[in-house]
């Protein structure tokens, strides 16, 4: 006798095991991202999302449809982070529609309801693409429909369902040139395939653990994604140095060196040219790394820091600034009442400061490496004392967020303005003007941040194609505004060869800011081969103090 249908106990454990085997898988679903920079954020956006309902729904003791979907709308749509997690949001926003109004959910119910989910996450999205995850999502709505009137068993229903829904995945590569030729399939696709396959498990009686960690999200500085919770640091000590190889070093001296270091820690960049070896590994033993490396040669630019006293000085301070920025907030908020106020996104303290000193009333501290949710977004709304409100995300992984904030929110008028990088953000901000209306500063700074062109300098962090540009675990990248700009072995080269790419015969102007993991020296000596190179423009040059990318160059 098959399972007729899906009352409000199961459901509960239903959606708590989709949430954990998501949160489980969700380190291999960021490696699916067609970028291969040290920031795939897919999985992680996508769990954050899951599991900020799943608290609420945890919290519940006598479930039923009603509180269900509540709890799981609700918690969803604020907790969303990055477009991945806004879409997940808004499927789930869709299906609990639909369930809420049953006692019992029947393969009738579930198929309205992924219909339902389809149709509200693609009305969410400005311009739909097909071979993502809508396309998952919808090819096993159609595939739902189909199915009702042949089986009134869950199960059979729920296996022919994910059946369809991996054939459509597997297909998106199709859709997509760019995941063909990385050699991936959609990552948002996949992790929602994560979490239906998990929750079917679920109801075929599998032993898994539901438990959810966390009464509510962790605290966050100025209302941003900044984590500040504890958590373990598997591997304490970031290890850098430079390899002047003294001895024979091929390919298969480079794979057993890297194959060494992963046995000992993790993070691990090992990049080679020509007599150099450039080694950045996590490890609870650094002396392991270096008497290794002593093998091929001599020692330079040694670096180690001890990461979890760093993580600790990172609590004390950011407690500290958020104990601030409270402060400053109910000053404000005291006083009578602004025409209009402003919320940037921005990564590291430099780049706060310029926002600051330019007119931004409320810092999200998020960007590329931590999506910012949407219940962040509330927040800093609530927060600036104005009627008008104007959002700069500065990643275009943050404006579905923004806009969803901007959906949730009754009693100001917030407009966001979708730049898609820091610069464009500082541009928009730049260009408003006090005395033109709401309306003509969104078209002026819209306009004026389009203008910007984005060059952003990291590296890669596993072997891909991009743009029929083959790329090698370790090598620089410079991501432009549509793609790859130029990828190389140092980072000051590709810096300029990407500026190569940006700068036209209408530039006047090159921004570079230069990150944390940059010395002021070089970032200088960058600045003045920028000059040599392109005489006809300006250089400026601001510490930005962001993770992750070593440069962020604006033209203009």
């Amino acid at each position: 006798m098959g399972m007729k249908y899906i009352d409000g106990e199961m459901l509960k454990k239903a959606f708590l095991a989709g949430a954990k085997g998501l949160e489980a898988k969700k380190e291999w679903i960021n490696e699916l991202n067609v970028f291969p920079v040290p920031d795939g954020d897919t999985g992680t956006n996508m769990t954050m999302t899951i599991m900020s309902a799943a608290r609420e729904v945890a919290a519940i003791e006598h479930p039923d449809m009603e509180s269900l979907a509540k709890a799981i709308s609700s918690g969803s749509l604020r907790g969303a982070r990055g477009n991945s997690g806004v879409i997940l949001s808004q499927l789930f926003r869709g299906f609990t529609k639909e369930i809420k109004t049953v006692d019992k959910i029947t393969t009738t119910t579930l198929a309205n309801s992924f219909v339902r989910a389809t149709e509200t996450a693609y009305k969410a999205v400005m311009k739909p693409k097909e071979g993502t995850i809508l396309t998952v999502a919808k090819g096993m709505a159609d595939k739902a429909v189909e199915l009702v009137t042949e089986t009134e068993d869950i199960i059979e229903f729920c296996q022919k369902v994910i059946e369809h829904g991996d054939y459509v995945l597997s297909q998106t590569p199709e859709m997509l040139p760019v995941l063909k030729q990385a050699g991936v399939v959609d990552s948002g696709g996949q992790g929602l395939m994560q979490v239906v396959k998990s929750a079917l498990d679920c109801l075929m009686g599998k032993e898994l653990d539901l438990s959810v960690e966390g009464a509510a999200s962790a605290g966050s500085v100025s209302g941003g994604a900044a984590v500040t919770d504890d958590f373990d640091i598997k591997f304490g000590y970031c290890t850098e140095f430079i390899v002047n190889l003294e001895k024979p070093y091929d390919e298969k001296n480079e794979h057993e060196f890297k194959g060494y270091l992963e046995s000992i820690g993790d993070s691990i960049v090992v990049v080679s040219d020509d007599d150099i070896v450039k080694v950045h590994v996590h490890t609870n033993d650094p002396g392991l790394a270096i008497q290794k490396a002593l093998t091929f040669g001599s020692l330079s630019r040694m670096k180690i820091d001890n990461m979890r006293e760093e993580h600790q000085e990172k609590l004390i301070k950011d407690s500290e600034k958020l104990a601030a920025q409270q402060k400053a907030d109910e000053e404000k908020n005291a006083g009578p009442r602004k025409p209009y106020g402003f919320i940037s996104v921005s990564v590291g303290e430099g780049l706060d400061e310029i926002f600051k000193g330019i007119g931004a009333d409320y810092l999200i501290q998020g960007g590329q490496t931590m999506n910012p949710s949407t219940e962040d977004m509330l927040n800093a709304i609530d927060r600036v004392n104005a009627d008008t409100v104007y959002i700069l995300p500065n990643n275009k992984n943050i404006i579905l967020a923004a806009e969803q904030a901007k959906k949730l929110t009754k009693n100001k008028h917030v407009i966001v303005i979708p730049s898609r990088t820091i610069p464009q953000g500082i541009t928009a901000l730049i260009n408003f003007a006090p005395d033109l209306s709401a309306e003509e500063n969104e078209k002026v700074m819209t306009e004026e941040m389009q203008r910007v062109k984005t060059g952003q300098i990291t590296y890669a962090v596993r072997n891909t194609m991009i743009d029929n540009i083959e790329i090698t675990e370790g090598d620089i990248m410079a991501l432009g505004d549509h793609g790859i700009l130029a990828v190389g072995k140092a980072i000051e080269h590709t810096a300029l060869e990407s500026l190569k790419s940006m700068v036209d015969d209408e530039s006047e102007l090159i921004t570079i800011y230069y990150g944390a993991d940059v010395s002021e020296e070089d970032a200088e000596t960058l600045r003045e081969k920028a000059e040599e190179s392109f005489g006809d423009c300006e250089v400026e040059l601001h510490p930005g103090g962001q993770p992750i990318y070593y440069y962020l160059i604006s033209v203009e």
